[in-house]
């Protein structure tokens, strides 16, 4: 995704187990490879996770 990944759409990269396709490349973002889960970050499900990345991606949209 050169130009970026808009909030709420899947990244390209993710593979059907939820697993990163480039995870250890060096062609791997460095906004992908900086990201550093946290407990505040995972809750305690998949649901609270995504809610988690839904606001980040929010809070730092362009414009």
């Amino acid at each position: 995704m050169p130009h970026g990944k808009p909030a709420g759409v899947r990244c390209v990269q993710l593979l059907d187990d939820e697993r990163c396709a480039i995870f250890g490349d060096p062609s791997r973002p460095a906004v992908c490879a900086g990201l550093k889960p946290s407990a505040e970050m995972c809750g305690v499900s998949r649901e609270q996770a995504l809610s988690f990345l839904g606001r980040l991606e929010r809070a730092t949209a362009p414009g």
